[in-house]
């Protein structure tokens, strides 16, 4: 088996999971970033504990491993320190993690419009200059150019040729993270939930869930679990439940905004919306393709 290959960015390095000590039972959650991430981390933790109330904030119970802002060895330390069933956080696509028998890994898929929109919006609320100062970064901040107009910046996203690998929030980058986790899709350890499905029927995709990690859970507490997963308790409770940023978001109520789906394709015009299908098709598996969009 080949080695993993090295995810990095100014504020992720997937080599920080080599030498991560496994156990069994661990739930290693991957997924492109506004794709669901946050949303599975509750899951688990609702699965895991089995109480909508939390026995911490979910960034402590669920670290980011990949994230260069804390150090390796305070992450491995409180992963570590865990006597619960952990369930850790990446944004790297599973070719770039080690694969353990031991470990289950769940992929959130998202359809890349909506996906796109998202991060779009993300981004007016990120505060750039903590995130050099925390990762840094000591070249000047550029001087702000205008930011397009999100249809202009969707337009963009749509059309950039870039290499995947080393854009993983791009069209490519986010085909090639889930064309990985597709060509895995019948390991038994690899689970791939659409994010659509858990908005049209949450409870029963949590109940799949569960049975995949062999997690029993008492009838009685399954619809206080599933009313604490939806998208409208977890907002109320945002400031527990968005990740440790130290201070990058402007406004971290922001963090969840509308959670819906639909509205990236709205955005397109009938030829412009060829042109993105035409697009998808050339860079992912026609079944692939047909899953994500939930076409027939």
């Amino acid at each position: 088996m080949s080695a993993p290959y090295r995810y990095r960015s100014p504020e992720e390095d997937s080599a920080r999971w080599l030498g991560f000590p496994l156990r069994d039972g661990d739930i290693v959650i991957s997924t492109r970033s506004k794709s669901g991430t946050t949303w599975m981390q509750m899951i688990c933790a609702l699965l895991v504990f089995q109480d909508p109330v939390l026995p911490a904030p979910l960034g402590e119970l669920s670290p980011w491993l990949d994230w260069v802002v804390e150090s390796r060895e305070s992450v491995y330390r409180r992963l570590t320190g865990q006597e619960h069933r952990r369930f850790v956080k990446t944004h790297t696509p599973l070719d770039g993690l080690p694969l353990d028998s031991r470990a289950t890994y769940i992929v959130v898929a998202r359809h890349p419009l909506d996906m796109a929109v998202s991060l779009y919006h993300q981004g007016d609320n990120l505060d750039r200059a903590r995130i050099r100062e925390l990762t840094g970064q000591v070249e000047p901040e550029p001087a702000a150019a205008r930011r397009p107009s999100l249809t202009e910046w969707l337009l963009d996203w749509m059309d950039a040729d870039v290499e995947p690998r080393h854009a993983l929030d791009s069209l490519p980058g986010v085909l090639w993270h889930l064309s990985d986790a597709w060509s895995r899709r019948h390991e038994p350890n690899v689970v791939l939930i659409h994010y659509d499905d858990l908005r049209g029927d949450l409870a029963g995709e949590m109940r799949k869930l569960a049975s995949r990690l062999d997690i029993d859970v008492p009838d009685a507490r399954w619809p206080q679990l599933a009313e604490a997963a939806t998208f409208v308790s977890m907002r109320s409770r945002a400031r527990l439940l968005i990740p440790e940023t130290s201070g990058i978001l402007k406004e971290p109520g922001a963090f969840f905004r509308s959670g819906t789906s639909g509205s990236g394709r709205r955005l397109l015009g009938p030829d412009e919306r060829a042109r993105y299908d035409a697009r998808v098709d050339a860079l992912a598996d026609p079944a692939l393709v047909r899953w994500l969009h939930r076409t027939p």
